[in-house]
C-alpha cells in the first residue's frame, strides 16, 4: 500500500516518477500475488495428499480453514494429519473438525512437553510386554504385544495411558515417508483372568481411535484362548466400524502362513519363525 506524506501530496504524481494509474496497477499486482500464493498452496496440497481425489483434497482444504479459524495452533498441523481425521469420520467435515479440535486440546493437556518421558512410565516399561522392530511388506512398523505379561492388579490407569501414548508416538516417528499406519501382533498366549484388564483395554483403544485416527493398519490376534472371547465381546462394542475391520483372529494352524503373507521372514520376530530378536519398545531406534 502506497502512503504519501503531506509534503508530497501537493506535487503532481507524474513529477515524482510514479505510476499515476495506481488504482489499477497496485490491485493487479496484489491479485497476481494472491493467485501465485493460491497456486503454491494447491501444489503443496497435491504433493502431500497423494492418493486423494479432487473431492477429498477440497474437503481437506475446507477442514483446514474451519479448524484454523477456531484454533490457531492448527496451522502447525500438516494436511496428512487432517486427512486422517477426515477419513476417520467418513469425509464429514464437521465431525472431523470436532474430533481434531478435541485432539489438540487433549494433546496440550496430556502431553504438555510434547513427548512422554521414560521416567513417567517406569512400571509399564518394567513389564517388558511391548516390542517394536521391523516393517511389514507395506512399510508399516511392527509392534508386538505380549498380553500375558500385563498384570491388571499392578497397573496404574494413568500411567498405562501415558505408556500407550509413548508407544504410539514412537511408532509414528518410525514410519517411513509415505506411510501413515502401523501393524500390531497381539499375542495372547498364556492370557488369563489375571491379565484381563477391560478398563485398560478400553482406555487404550479410546486413545487410539480419538487421538490417533487412521494410524492402525492391522492387528493380528494370535494364540487366542477361548476365555478371551468374553472380554472381546465388551471390547468390540466400543470399536468404530473402520477399526473393527482391522482386527484379524488367526488360527494356530495358519499362523505362519498368515503372518508371512504380509511380513517378510527377515522382518518377523524369531518367535514367529522370523529372523529378528525381540526389541523392547523403549530400546527401539527411531
Amino acid at each position: 500500500m502506497l502512503v504519501l506524506g503531506s509534503n508530497l501530496c501537493s506535487l503532481p504524481l507524474g513529477t515524482m516518477g510514479l505510476n499515476t494509474n495506481l488504482e489499477s496497477s497496485v490491485p493487479y499486482r496484489r491479485k497476481e500475488s494472491l493467485s501465485e500464493a493460491a497456486m503454491e498452496l494447491e501444489d503443496n496440497l497435491n504433493q502431500e495428499l497423494q492418493g486423494s481425489d479432487d473431492a477429498e483434497k477440497k474437503k481437506v482444504a475446507s477442514l483446514r480453514a474451519l479448524v484454523e479459524d477456531q484454533e490457531p495452533a492448527a496451522k502447525e498441523v500438516d494436511n496428512l494429519t487432517l486427512r486422517r481425521f477426515l477419513r476417520a469420520r467418513d469425509q464429514d467435515i464437521d465431525k472431523a473438525s470436532s474430533l481434531f479440535l478435541k485432539h489438540l486440546e487433549w494433546r496440550s493437556k496430556f502431553v504438555p512437553n510434547g513427548f512422554i518421558s521414560q521416567s513417567e512410565i517406569k512400571n509399564e516399561i518394567a513389564h517388558k510386554e511391548v516390542f517394536a522392530q521391523g516393517f511389514d511388506k507395506a512399510g508399516r512398523p511392527i509392534v508386538v504385544y505380549l498380553a500375558a505379561k500385563h498384570l491388571c492388579a499392578k497397573r496404574d490407569l494413568d500411567e498405562l495411558k501415558r505408556f500407550v501414548v509413548y508407544i504410539l508416538d514412537k511408532l509414528c516417528a518410525s514410519m517411513p515417508r509415505g506411510q501413515e499406519k502401523f501393524t500390531c501382533i497381539a499375542d495372547l498366549n498364556g492370557w488369563g483372568y489375571s491379565n484381563c484388564d477391560i478398563r485398560g483395554y478400553l482406555a487404550a483403544l479410546d486413545i487410539l481411535q480419538s487421538y490417533y485416527p487412521e494410524r492402525l493398519g492391522k492387528v493380528y490376534l494370535i494364540h487366542v484362548p477361548y476365555i478371551f472371547m468374553k472380554a472381546w465381546k465388551i471390547i468390540y462394542k466400543i470399536l468404530d466400524k473402520n477399526t473393527k475391520k482391522k482386527f484379524i483372529f488367526v488360527e494356530n494352524k495358519v499362523l505362519d502362513a498368515t503372518l508371512l503373507e504380509d511380513i517378510d521372514e527377515s522382518q518377523l520376530p524369531e518367535i514367529y519363525g522370523g529372523k529378528l530378536p525381540f526389541v523392547p519398545v523403549e530400546e527401539c531406534a527411531v
